[in-house]
């Protein structure tokens, strides 16, 4: 009961407050008050730099874009009218506090002074003020919204369109402007989680998705915008100058969510209608100069770990410039074997590749110049042969759930991957094996599809 709390009964207090009571006496003596600036500075600076740092590859602070450049004009007025909001009532609550506090046992007894309901001046002026820096936020964010909502009417001649669709867990890229033919069947340009686009240039993205919500983000060119089924969604943006730019997905959408990831490269203008120009080619023969295919570390890894290098991070632009380039030694016999693998593990169901492969199926990545991009799984590995081998070897270690372990559902049924899974009984079971020996050979072979 409430009368009986030993607080109020005059009981002994328990252990733990008989600990703390001599801690806020510490804390309460005017003496250690540098002490708790001082801790108290410390715990801030710790806490930015642990979790508010604002570099890296996907800051919003490192624009180089228009769209990204006027969300982040938005957020600084937000900052700037909130940030003096709280200086003005964290001010008057310090002073209220220092002033008035009681500082003997004869002020904590004292009757409280007569009160009031108000002083209708004040209070009428805190209402404007609220008005006012209200008005002050949404002026610019209601310019923004529509700025940043589609391409200006004065660029839309001039801007690129490209379709991205979200898949469980990578974004598929098709080029409705580039028209590809293999054996007599046309179709667009289609890719897997890298978006090359030509720099100066307004590019209109037409956002969709193939199973549940996905959020379309390039942190540094334009803010996230949902994927969302049986609703048609568009962003835009512009990269002012030529450079790679990591993305994500940023809502929740299953077992793998913070592993869909993709690239953007913007190119030059010259730069871009040539790579353009070589994505249409049908996929390559290998003719390189004969040679051992190299050497690399097949250690099995923990789930989830990087697969990422700082040395690609020093240039990423310069390196993938390097990924499209068709090596001069290859391993011919090596790659002939893979290129028979692929078509005995039956990758050829889900993945196209366009003049060796055609058909495939839309809900898998086409694989016709793979060898070129510089990331696999989602955009989650570097492409070097260590990787791919991990990827094509055990894709659940590296990315758990992937459409590629369990199978693509279709209908009542599932078209298998590395497993099958029976309806009836609810069970999976293998169906596709890749041993290290025959992981060398694809590795070989998809390399070469630059």
């Amino acid at each position: 009961m409430l009368h009986g709390n030993p607080v109020h009964s005059g009981a002994p207090p328990s252990a733990a407050a008989a600990a703390f009571h001599p801690l806020m006496s510490v804390l309460r003596s005017p003496r250690t008050l540098p002490r708790r600036v001082l801790l108290t500075s410390a715990g801030l600076i710790v806490s930015l730099l642990a979790g508010g740092w604002i570099h890296g590859p996907q800051s919003t602070f490192d624009t180089h874009g228009p769209v990204a450049r006027a969300q982040l004009e938005v957020f600084y007025v937000t900052l700037w009218v909130t940030g003096v909001i709280f200086v003005i009532v964290a001010g008057a609550l310090t002073y209220a506090t220092l002033k008035f506090k009681a500082r003997t046992e004869a002020d904590e007894h004292a009757e409280p002074p007569p009160q009031s309901h108000g002083n209708p001046l004040v209070e009428l002026s805190l209402i404007v003020a609220s008005v006012a820096a209200l008005v002050v936020i949404a002026v610019p964010t209601l310019r923004a919204i529509w700025y940043t909502y589609d391409v200006p009417e004065e660029d839309k001649p001039n801007a690129y369109q490209i379709n991205a669709m979200g898949f469980q867990w990578w974004f598929r890229f098709q080029y409705p402007s580039e028209e590809v033919e293999s054996q007599g069947i046309k179709g667009k340009l289609t890719l897997a989680n890298e978006l090359v686009i030509p720099v100066g240039r307004p590019v209109r993205i037409n956002l969709r998705t193939y199973d549940v919500i996905h959020s379309f983000w390039v942190p540094k060119l334009a803010g996230k915008v949902d994927m969302i089924p049986n609703r048609a969604n568009h962003l835009w943006l512009l990269a002012e100058k030529p450079g790679y730019y990591w993305g994500q997905c940023a809502e929740y959408c299953g077992e793998s969510h913070a592993v869909m990831r993709f690239r953007v490269v913007a190119l030059e203008e010259n730069e871009f209608k040539a790579w353009v120009e070589a994505q249409k080619r049908p996929a390559r023969e290998a003719t390189g100069q004969q040679a051992d295919f190299a050497t690399y570390d097949t250690t099995p890894k923990v789930r989830n770990t990087a697969g990422w290098s700082s040395g690609f991070d020093a240039n990423p632009l310069e390196n993938w410039k390097k990924q499209q380039e068709i090596p001069a030694q290859e391993d011919v016999a090596l790659i002939a074997k893979g290129r028979q693998l692929f078509q005995e593990k039956t990758c050829i169901s889900c993945h196209a590749v366009r003049g060796h492969f055609d058909g495939g199926n839309p809900s898998a990545p086409d694989l016709t110049h793979v060898g070129s991009r510089t990331t696999i799984a989602g955009g989650l590995l570097e492409t070097n042969a260590a990787n791919v081998h991990r990827w094509i070897t055990d894709p659940n270690g590296v990315k758990p759930g992937n459409k590629m372990f369990v199978g693509l559902p279709l209908g009542g049924s599932t078209m298998p991957g590395y497993m099958l899974f029976d309806y009836e009984k609810g069970t999976l079971t293998p169906h596709i094996q890749v041993n290290d020996a025959e992981g060398r050979a694809l590795t070989a072979y998809l390399l070469s599809l630059k």
